[in-house]
């Protein structure tokens, strides 16, 4: 054993108290060290002070740290807390480690990763809702503030080496230009190394990808066995390995946040087959047909029971019933032939997804073991950012991107999706009687943050050196109740460093949270929690806990995702949460007096922590105009290069008329093919392409529903050529009041005369989902299914394309009086 690592949890209050007195917090960074040598005239007459080339060192015997956080599970998912998904990774860590199992989130993934980082809470973070529904609010901007320093900084700044693989829903939506500014991305917030994505999502197949600023090509195909999940194992060992080889001695923080379990759902076909018919896990269930084939009421039932059988929640929690506004399995909306199998099937893709992350991350545990380090490393695994998420609907989707762009599709929709469900065709999500159900035993579902569905957590925690766990569930589970901002406070305490007071200059809000390390010694089941209050609010969902007491109001359905209410229309329940594992049992009109008390709390709460103003939107809040990096223009020139342009900060064509010029050169008319330019992606977008047969093609994808495609037929001659993609907007005169229809027209040199039109009946609304805007090729996901990405521009030379946002056109022909 080294000199100054611990042995058992009882060592844990002896090294906090010596290695760092209390009271002693520093301003961030470290200054200079002082020169304690001699300076004379030559250097043969001085003495050189070898202690200023040092970097700052961490604490003596301080862990090695690997923070793992999940993205959209719910709390009754994994066999670990009850659920029927496989996840050996997280059940090892249950027979060695500690068990949370009231541990909670924001049930929105942006402000839980803020608040995870920061050990504040969300609002105080400014990141009070997602970063693509930023507004100019203190609480919401999506901007971290620098009186906010993260645990990565803090650490960093006091020797340990940092990285981060994975999801970053950190980043300013209008910053996540590949230019610029970079002052919140990763490597500015700490780490000293990030690879992984920008944004809520990213395709598993074919994703965004980013080596600290850069943005990357994936290092294989789909074809070739590529697959989101085992490349950030991949790039996580690596960075391990090579760590421990050019420094030993110095310890390591390290976040693995998966974009798993968020849609799209899309493991290894190899996992999915093992809960399907004749699967392993299928068989081993009792299920020979098929696990989930019953349905999730069935499955929400078994899952409470097991959760009491287990110890994972009390013996006498009530379960609670399905929500009104969730239907039943046997919905007779859910006869239409084939629905049922594709429900059940929609499951069994997100069971071995989940299985298949777990794995991932087991991986990355192996290697730790490996370097021999797995005894001094304190191991936090959070399984999920929210609950379950609701966001695929009533009927699931094969396309998550339109449901949350407002134009979610039909049961018969995804029918025709069920053999490719989960490939890199599809961009699937579950329906939501399966959110409800792995949420078990609570109501409600991501989004949802008065409710446990959306904000109760599974958290275990391992640590060998540190904490010495009984092997007995009973024993080793921690009931307290936690919040995601204790944990940065409780590394912090643990490593043995105060909070600094500056950072960078800049004076430091307190922490929010506080250390749970109470609860890792042997008598840590009976320590008190660290905090008796908590305040919750999402999209106008509103909660507060007291001492025991939760008041709670619950306010719209997560999955309609437009219009709005008065919030003062809102029920609120109260529940005396020591005697109600669950929420079941509402007290509100048998102690009027503590509702009233615990409303003028979260009241007092949200005032304090810049919840204020409470915004109930959530499409509409998408489609908000923010300040971007385009500024006001609607002219825009593109050149060979331009690359990987996100949504963000391309020019947006949605409910509007544009024109899309280019300008070639063919060199060859015989080989000239690929894209010109795209935006988008297999869930939608639009290409601009020159087919192998050399046809000019423009090609409008709605959701993956409806293609539209505008063919020169007459192959592309030698020489410079010039053509031309005008939409025509029909203005937002249809039903939804946006997302409407219009007419496109395609020109080949004659600017006046097109070669092609079609009237397009839909648009979509919103951004074309997470995929980028490409000169020269189609990057990620490719907008066409005629083609594999990257497609590149061969034959010739693109020498310049312009975007037009609402030009004004000529008086357009109507598309029947041309062809």
């Amino acid at each position: 054993m080294e000199p100054g690592r611990l042995v058992s949890s009882d060592a844990i209050a002896l090294f906090l108290s010596i290695a760092v007195p209390p009271g002693l917090a520093q301003d961030l960074p470290l200054p200079d060290p002082t020169f304690n040598g001699q300076i004379e005239e030559t250097y043969d007459q001085s003495e050189a002070d070898d202690a200023i080339l040092m970097s700052p060192q961490p604490p003596e015997g301080a862990p090695n740290i690997l923070l793992v956080l999940l993205d959209d599970v719910g709390f009754g998912a994994s066999e670990a807390f009850g659920g029927p998904i496989v996840t050996p990774t997280l059940d090892k860590l249950v027979e060695n480690g500690l068990s949370y199992n009231r541990f909670h989130t924001t049930s929105l993934c942006s402000p839980t990763r803020a608040a995870l980082l920061t050990g504040r809470n969300s609002h105080s973070a400014a990141s009070g809702s997602i970063q693509e529904m930023a507004t100019g609010f203190p609480g919401y901007t999506g901007l971290i503030p620098q009186s906010t320093a993260t645990v990565a900084q803090i650490l960093q700044a006091h020797g340990y080496s940092t990285s981060w693989f994975g999801k970053n829903h950190n980043v300013p939506d209008n910053q996540t230009c590949w230019f610029g500014p970079f002052t919140r991305w990763p490597n500015d917030l700490g780490f000293d190394y990030f690879y992984g994505f920008i944004g809520g999502e990213t395709d598993q197949w074919y994703p965004t990808l980013y080596e600290n600023r850069n943005p990357i090509n994936q290092p294989a195909s789909p074809e070739e066995g590529y697959n989101l999940n085992h490349d950030l194992a991949d790039q996580a060992i690596s960075w391990l390995r090579y760590n421990r080889s050019l420094s030993p001695d110095t310890p390591f923080f390290l976040y693995f946040s998966p974009g798993a379990t968020h849609a799209p759902h899309q493991p290894p076909a190899s996992y999915v087959d093992k809960y399907k018919a004749g699967g392993e896990h299928a068989i081993a269930a009792g299920s020979p047909n098929g696990m989930f084939v019953d349905g999730w009421d069935v499955e929400q039932a078994a899952i409470c029971a097991n959760q009491k059988a287990q110890g994972v929640i009390p013996a006498d929690a009530k379960c609670t019933e399905r929500p009104a506004a969730i239907p039943a399995w046997d919905d007779p909306q859910f006869d239409l032939e084939g629905a049922r199998d594709l429900l059940a099937l929609q499951m069994q893709t997100y069971a071995g997804f989940l299985e298949y992350t777990d794995e991932e991350v087991g991986r990355v545990i192996d290697a730790i073991d490996e370097l021999g380090e797995k005894d001094n490393t304190l191991i936090i695994y959070i399984v999920g950012d929210n609950g379950a998420s609701a966001e695929g609907g009533i009927p699931g989707t094969c396309n998550e991107i339109a449901n949350l762009g407002g134009a979610p599709l039909t049961m018969e929709d995804n029918l025709k999706c069920k053999d490719i469900w989960g490939g890199p065709e599809t961009s699937p999500h579950f329906a939501i009687g399966w959110s409800w159900a792995t949420d078990s035993p609570f109501r409600w579902t991501k989004q949802v943050a008065s409710y446990f569905g959306g904000t109760r957590n599974p958290m275990v925690i391992s640590w060998p050196d540190g904490i010495q766990a009984t092997g007995d569930r009973n024993l080793d589970l921690r009931d307290q109740f936690l919040h995601v901002i204790d944990v940065t406070p409780t590394i912090l305490d643990i490593v043995g460093i105060q909070p600094p007071n500056k950072f960078n200059g800049i004076g430091q809000k307190p922490l929010e949270g506080a250390s749970f390390a109470n609860t890792f010694g042997k008598d840590g089941a009976s320590q008190p929690a660290p905090r008796d209050t908590q305040y919750f609010e999402m999209f106008a969902h509103r909660g507060v806990y007291n001492d025991g007491w939760m008041a709670s109001a619950f306010h719209r359905i997560p999955w309609i995702t437009t219009g709005s209410s008065p919030i003062d229309e809102d029920k609120w329940e109260l529940f005396n949460l020591d005697a109600d594992f669950t929420q079941h049992d509402d007290l509100s009109a048998q102690n009027p007096d503590k509702l009233a008390e615990l409303q003028a709390l979260f009241d007092s709460e949200a005032d304090k922590y810049g919840v204020l103003p409470i915004d109930d939107r959530f499409t509409e809040r998408y489609l908000v105009e923010r300040p971007t990096v385009l500024g006001d223009r609607t002219y825009f020139e593109f050149y060979p290069g331009a690359i990987h342009l996100p949504a963000a900060s391309a020019p947006n064509v949605a409910n509007t008329s544009y024109r899309i010029t280019a300008d070639l050169n063919i060199s060859d008319a015989e080989t000239v093919q690929g894209v010109i330019l795209a935006n988008g992606g297999t869930a939608g977008g639009y290409s601009l392409y020159v087919t192998p047969d050399h046809d000019l093609v423009y090609e409008y994808n709605y959701v993956d529903v409806e293609r539209t495609l505008l063919t020169d037929l007459t192959p592309l001659s030698s020489g410079s050529t010039r053509v031309k993609v005008e939409f025509v907007y029909d203005g937002n005169t249809c039903s939804a009041g946006f997302g409407c229809g219009g007419r496109a027209f395609l020109y080949v040199n004659d600017m006046t005369t097109p070669v092609d039109c079609s009237r397009i009946e839909a648009t979509f609304p919103g951004r074309f989902g997470v995929d980028t805007q490409d000169v020269g090729m189609d990057l990620q996901a490719p907008v066409s299914d005629t083609y594999k990405p990257p497609f590149e521009f061969t034959g010739g030379e693109i020498e310049k394309v312009t975007i037009d946002i609402d030009p004004s056109f000529n008086e357009t022909p109507i598309c029947s009086e041309l062809f």
